[in-house]
């Protein structure tokens, strides 16, 4: 519920006027409201408020024409939030914010049921494209990833202090006020010129929802966790989402740690074309930064990679060459901004890896419920594309079973969108499902698909470190998309030895889940870990 009644207040202070921007709403319904005849009318009434606020409109929703609160229970909210959405796409408008109260609390009565404020701003929703690309960042902690982000985004040098980072927190009562699914944690763009379009106040949702319907090209970031208990957290970040890049910082004061040597296995053990950016240039000297670039370097070749200077060889050379072979590698200061237009320029030229072919599929990375709204799903789409109002399947629960479910609204950014291909971060309203039956790891799929969940699976499998050796029946918990569960392995042989590759069967402990043969997954159990590539699903 929203705490602020600023909106409302307004609403009902001004009332409806003929030449005023305010609409009071009761409800609205499919049947009647989107009825031949009566949609024209409506939507012709929602255009003359647009235009009579200047491209801005409000609409009190559980209100009478009178202005007294009435309230109406939340699937009727949901139902009217619907049709004014069709009613804003008719109008070329769309829904911009909405804000609920408990009509109770709304009017100091016993009057039951909600009461909301939604603003309609003029011109249609944000027509996704295929132009925008999803990095995930790692590193120690206190390397700077957020920090660096956190400039990037903003177009700010940090006041040495970690400053910038505290625009990368999530705000958990940003999930509690509107339909978001800010997984990434910044989101900056480029417009048709190239230039930056960037955020003055990430903390502010109407910031970030600007630069997404302003940027031509857009880029967000995955901000992961550099504290080594949470290695788990971190996995989920690189390994369940759909990224395009990953980008390894390095503190300069610091140089590689262990967890530095983690978080680059994982990266380059799921082909992951990266960059590494070398932070905290001003805090040290001209020769302790070189020595740093060399054991980055030396870090990288015992990986069988190659690095590639971006300073000595050019953004161009950098472009052409990043793979999962070539690791880029880029100097930087949050403090002076050093680096910074380097990394610009990188993200704004490099292409999109995520191929979007394929029937949509997104594994559920968070669910969370919105008042008015409902049960959200928020993921990374895998592949294909949805759109609003969409039939889809939820799975699989425990029994192995798929519920029926439609999208009813999606969102980016805090930005509504119609639909959403492979690599958008999104959240999406479900119908006929309550959120509490959402677990991270279910996928959504199209209805007419036929999934197949399984307990099983054959895999490639290599381990990367292992005290001794992986025998019969070994039980790490697997990363797989977003699944984190529990699996027993079992190698062909009996046994893997450290660096050993060889064929195995993976068995989750106490579920099913949908697996597809190419999928890569990480397991680790302690300071064991491995990674591996499904072969084949029965």
């Amino acid at each position: 519920m929203s705490a602020d009644r600023g909106t409302l207040d307004f609403a009902l202070e001004h009332g409806e006027r003929e030449d005023g921007s305010v609409e009071f709403k009761q409800r609205l319904t499919r049947g009647v409201h989107l009825a031949d005849g009566r949609m024209e009318s409506l939507a012709a009434q929602l255009r003359h408020r647009v235009l009579s606020g200047d491209g801005e409109a409000t609409y009190a929703v559980g209100v009478t024409d009178d202005g007294g609160i009435a309230g109406i229970d939340p699937d009727a909210f949901s139902e009217t939030m619907d049709v004014l959405s069709v009613l804003a796409e008719e109008a070329g408008a769309h829904i911009d914010d909405v804000q609920t109260w408990s009509a109770g609390d709304a009017d100091d009565s016993d009057t039951e049921g909600l009461i909301g404020v939604a603003t309609l701003k003029e011109g249609a929703v944000f027509d996704s494209d295929d132009d925008h690309i999803v990095v995930g960042t790692a590193g120690h902690v206190d390397h700077g990833k957020s920090t660096l982000v956190g400039s990037l985004v903003t177009g700010d040098p940090d006041d040495g202090q970690g400053g910038t980072r505290s625009f990368l927190d999530v705000q958990p009562h940003e999930m509690e006020r509107g339909l978001s699914a800010d997984l990434s944690y910044g989101v900056y763009g480029f417009d048709e010129q190239g230039m930056a379009v960037r955020m003055d106040n990430p903390d502010r949702k109407s910031d970030r929802a600007g630069v997404v319907e302003e940027a031509e090209r857009l880029v967000s970031f995955v901000d992961t966790v550099g504290h080594e208990p949470w290695l788990r957290t971190t996995i989920r970040g690189l390994v369940g989402q759909k990224l395009d890049y990953g980008l390894l910082v390095v503190a300069a004061d610091d140089g590689p740690t262990k967890t530095t040597r983690e978080h680059l296995g994982i990266l380059l053990a799921t082909d992951l074309p990266t960059m590494v950016a070398i932070t905290k240039t001003d805090m040290v000297s001209d020769e302790r930064v070189a020595e740093v670039e060399r054991e980055v370097e030396r870090l990288l070749r015992n990986a069988e990679k190659t690095p590639l200077s971006v300073e000595r060889h050019g953004v161009d050379a950098a472009v052409e060459e990043i793979s999962p072979q070539v690791v880029p590698v880029v100097k930087t200061s949050a403090v002076t901004m050093d680096g910074l237009p380097l990394l610009d320029e990188l993200f704004e030229r490099l292409p999109k890896t995520v191929q979007t072919a394929g029937d949509f599929s997104m594994y559920i990375d968070r669910s969370y419920s919105v008042t008015g709204v409902g049960a959200v799903a928020s993921g990374t789409v895998r592949s294909g594309t949805v759109e609003v109002g969409d039939k889809l399947l939820l799975g699989p629960m425990a029994d192995g079973q798929f519920r029926e479910v439609e999208a009813r609204s999606i969102e980016m950014h805090y930005h509504e969108v119609e639909e959403a291909q492979a690599g958008r971060i999104v959240g999406i309203a479900l119908s006929n499902v309550k959120e509490e039956e959402i677990e991270r790891g279910m996928v959504l799929v199209p209805r007419e698909s036929a999934p197949t969940p399984v307990r099983e699976f054959e895999a490639d499998v290599m381990v990367l470190n292992h005290p001794t050796r992986i025998d019969d029946g070994y039980e790490p918990v697997v990363h797989l998309e977003t699944v984190s569960e529990a699996a027993s392995i079992h190698p062909e042989g009996g046994q893997l030895l450290p660096g050993d590759s060889g064929e195995a069967t993976v068995r989750f402990k106490f579920r099913p889940y949908l697996v597809e043969e190419g999928q890569r997954f990480v397991f680790r159990e302690g300071s064991s870990k491995g990674v591996g590539t499904v072969t084949s699903v029965e």
